[in-house]
């Protein structure tokens, strides 16, 4: 069976023209521990072990489904390269102002929890689906530009081994042949995250 085609869309922060077959993923579809298994991000280059976990809480009105609420628990666990300790970033995406419009779950605004309460990001999903003959399942989102961090794209995979070397190689076209000279920047930029036992 063909590799279905991939479809990546540019950020919302993006004046690139986006793709008129888009739909965003729901939140249950979302809803999953996801493996960092390729980031433009300087943050992770000495990380390793890298996870991402997805719930979903309450939405913030009644008049939401449960099933697709507007707001997601996000925990991210990692480790530095050579020590076993687990680190972990805790936080809250609430649905974005873009994304409200026309239902879409697609555009997340983070807010750190307890000590990191003062932080805050932007991300957005530009891309997703399932590997043809795996069904892994796989997203690649965008981060806006902090003043901690530049602007970034991760791969996820719901499979710790990653992507198939071609499904990776898809993607990567797929988000090279975004019209935005900074996503094919952050392209040139992807490095693949370790992973060890």
């Amino acid at each position: 069976m063909a590799q279905q085609p991939i479809t990546i869309r540019p950020p919302t922060f993006s004046t690139a023209p986006a793709p008129t077959n888009w739909a965003s993923p729901t939140v249950t579809w979302l809803t999953e521990i996801w493996h960092v298994t390729h980031s433009s991000l300087p943050l992770w280059k000495d990380k390793h072990n890298v996870t991402i976990n997805y719930t979903p809480l309450p939405p913030s009105t009644s008049s939401i489904p449960k099933e697709n609420s507007d707001r997601i628990d996000d925990l991210v666990s990692y480790q530095k390269q050579g020590a076993e300790k687990v680190h972990t970033i805790h936080g809250i995406d609430t649905l974005a102002p873009s994304s409200t419009a026309n239902g879409a779950r697609d555009a997340w605004d983070w807010r750190g929890k307890g000590w990191l309460k003062i932080a805050s990001s932007h991300w957005e999903v530009l891309g997703y689906g399932e590997e043809t003959g795996t069904g892994k399942k796989w997203v690649v989102t965008c981060f806006a530009a902090t003043m901690f961090t530049p602007a970034g794209i991760d791969i996820y995979s719901q499979d710790a081994g990653g992507l198939g070397e071609k499904t990776l190689e898809e993607v990567k076209g797929a988000l090279g042949r975004v019209e935005d000279e900074g996503i094919k920047k952050m392209v040139g930029d992807l490095f693949q995250i370790g992973r060890e036992e």
